[in-house]
């Protein structure tokens, strides 16, 4: 099990923008599984490591559901985009509220691999979508950011609700 917790809207930490890695040791492949593992742990499709407060630009990604099939990006820069989509979008760090939100439908990125090896790659659909989604995160940008004032507001009322109940229940234990 992994020490590392998901950080939850509204936490402040999400805003905080990654620094590049700049050399792939044993603390990076650490971080990398325990990603993967909190990742398939939450029935997630992607993580940036600053959902777990690691500022660092590593995002890990698995849309295929299966082991062995996880893509580790460090560094990710996307180098071209094309088309637009919209699907209704989740994150593991706002849980139960989801959006359409309007993405390229095909984006090329540039990367790092764990290996250290720069890779390029194409992407197009959801693949693109979560690539997109997980590069928000690494600064600072939530998917709520792309909605209107009047759904942000709504959506920060909700948050800053539940907080409070969460806290008269943990004074009253």
């Amino acid at each position: 099990m992994s020490s590392f917790k998901i950080l939850h809207y509204p936490d402040q930490r999400l805003r905080n923008i990654a620094q590049p890695v700049n050399n792939i040791n044993q603390e990076i492949y650490n971080i990398v599984n325990n990603m993967i593992k909190i990742m398939h742990q939450e029935e997630g499709i992607g993580l940036a490591a600053t959902q777990i407060n690691i500022p660092l630009q590593i995002i890990v990604i698995n849309i295929i559901e299966t082991k062995n099939t996880d893509l580790i990006l460090i560094n990710p820069k996307i180098t071209d985009r094309k088309g637009l989509i919209s699907i209704e979008e989740g994150c593991l760090s706002i849980p139960e509220y989801r959006a359409f939100i309007p993405r390229s439908n095909y984006i090329k990125i540039e990367a790092m691999n764990i290996y250290e090896k720069k890779i390029e790659i194409e992407a197009e659909s959801i693949l693109s979508i979560c690539i997109q989604h997980e590069i928000d995160h690494l600064i600072g940008k939530l998917f709520i950011d792309y909605l209107s004032d009047l759904k942000k507001n709504r959506i920060n009322k909700k948050f800053h609700k539940l907080k409070k109940t969460i806290k008269k229940g943990t004074k009253s234990m």
